[in-house]
């Protein structure tokens, strides 16, 4: 099969986008939420001239926070609900949208039972089209609680293998508190879908991500464990992570139990066309995580302490794509292809069309042929500035040594604005078809306001920004930007 132009509505044309993850909304509590200040920011998108607004994993994360370790790849995080949209469909009085959240969904949802109706119809409606992954999510949160939050593999074993008795047992002990899981996850998901409708009425896309692996102390994984690589007591018998390198002599051991990618393909990938299809009734478009795991992954024994005994094993490839085609009729994705990639790894994501990243701030080692500089870009392809990985661009170039400095200012050829403008205007003249930059970067903000440093575990998935950091005239240059780069859709209000 020969490279072809991708069926996907990201590279239908030339856009830009942001990158902001909704936790990093403004707004009361300890992150933002999907109500007036989301529907804000589509506004500045708007007016900036931005098309995509991409984000990181919208599933529950564990307690560090990280959105790429998640305890389902299925689930909402409630965390993102907004009290005042129940208040606006009349299930809560005013005064309730400033409840926090727990209580909120609490009272609303002992209001619909009460009175019934179309929204209490819709409760159960959900229900009943989720419940593949969604009694399982059910049952994994409420005996997690019951079990003081210890991971699954500790639990009694009428627990830990999901005894049919004992969860009919469990229906009856806590119908209530399962009741409440699986509500917070129908009011996630009706206020996601209102932000998805609102946002594609301005033809703004979302642009979501989903890491390849799951976590082991996940809904996932307990409730399927015959898709994972573990032994009879639901202890992975290898995990994920990466080879030693440059950058770590000992390589990543990150600990993700690895697919049956055999017993998956006898399935037909039956979870992860669940997982995707999922996704995509929310989202449109997905960034694939550590894309070049479907093509081969690093294998680490379990009881091997680093990555240093792993090796290579060829992963599913175009067998899993071709599925995912045939199932979806075209692949809406975006493989992250960041690191050491080998030639298999690109030619299994051109076959399908797929487009990869390209990262400004990686370009400038000297070389001419480095694949991140703008004129080796290819049209079909997704610039950034940085990621939610990268430091801000202005923390990336404040960091660098006086002579990186010049020869970065050299290559630019933009002598004259400071950083970040010379990179964001790089990026957006550049011929991929999609620039990205992170919302950090929009506003011109030091390396203070990182999302996440790779490899450590503080001060990660906290950064909020103010609309006291925008400048009142920022979505006018910005908008100037796009233009001058023509990729303001045809049509978009200023």
């Amino acid at each position: 099969m020969s490279e072809r132009e991708p069926a996907n509505r990201l590279l239908e044309k030339r856009r830009s986008g942001v990158i902001l993850h909704p936790t990093s909304l403004p707004g009361p509590g300890h992150v933002g939420r999907i109500g007036r200040e989301a529907w804000r920011f589509l506004d500045w998108l708007e007016q900036a001239g931005f098309s995509v607004w991409q984000i990181l994993p919208l599933n529950p994360p564990q307690a560090d926070g990280s959105p790429y370790a998640c305890i389902s790849a299925f689930a909402g995080d409630t965390r993102l609900i907004d009290p005042e949209g129940m208040v606006k469909r009349g299930w809560l009085h005013s005064a309730a949208g400033r409840m926090p959240i727990g209580q909120a969904l609490s009272e609303a949802r002992l209001a619909l039972a009460s009175t019934g109706g179309t929204s209490w119809d819709e409760y159960h409606a959900f229900c009943e089209a989720q419940g593949d992954w969604l009694e399982d999510f059910a049952r994994f949160v409420v005996i997690k609680r019951l079990q003081g939050n210890r991971p699954w593999w500790t639990w009694p074993d009428p627990l830990l293998h999901r005894d049919p008795r004992r969860m009919e047992q469990l229906r009856g002990e806590a119908g209530e508190a399962l009741d409440a899981v699986r509500f917070g996850q129908f009011v996630f998901f009706q206020q996601w879908t209102e932000l998805r409708r609102e946002a594609n009425s301005r033809d703004i896309l979302l642009l979501g991500d989903m890491p390849i692996f799951v976590a082991h102390d996940s809904a996932d994984v307990w409730a399927n464990p015959e898709n994972f690589d573990l032994d009879g007591s639901g202890q992975p018998m290898t995990v994920a992570g990466v080879p030693p390198d440059y950058f770590s002599e000992t390589g990543q051991r990150w600990g993700n139990p690895h697919y049956r990618w055999d017993y998956l393909a006898q399935t037909g990938y039956r979870w992860w066309m669940q997982r995707i299809g999922w996704a995509l009734e929310g989202l449109d478009a997905l960034r694939i995580d550590h894309f070049r795991g479907f093509e081969a992954y690093w294998s680490i024994p379990a009881q091997e302490p680093t990555a240093m005994g792993g090796e290579w094993v060829r992963g599913p490839g175009a067998a899993f794509f071709d599925a995912l085609l045939e199932r979806f009729g075209e692949l809406p994705l975006l493989a992250e292809d960041l690191g050491v990639i080998t030639p298999e790894v690109t030619a299994l994501r051109k076959r399908f069309g797929m487009p990869g990243m390209k990262i400004l701030q990686f370009a400038f080692d000297g070389s001419d042929d480095n694949p991140y500089l703008p004129e080796n870009h290819e049209e079909l392809g997704v610039v950034y500035t940085g990621t939610h990985d990268n430091d801000t661009t202005v923390g990336w170039f404040e960091s660098l040594p006086q002579e990186a400095r010049a020869r970065v200012l050299e290559r630019l050829s933009h002598p004259g604005p400071e950083m970040p403008w010379p990179l964001i205007r790089t990026a957006l003249q550049s011929p991929a078809r999609l620039a990205v930059i992170p919302m950090q970067d929009a506003l011109g903000l030091d390396g203070r306001h990182r999302m996440n440093t790779p490899g450590t575990s503080e001060g990660n998935w906290h950064w909020r920004f103010s609309w006291q950091h925008v400048p009142p005239d920022r979505a006018v240059e910005l908008r100037q930007m796009n233009e001058d780069a023509d990729r303001v859709p045809a049509g978009t209000g200023s």
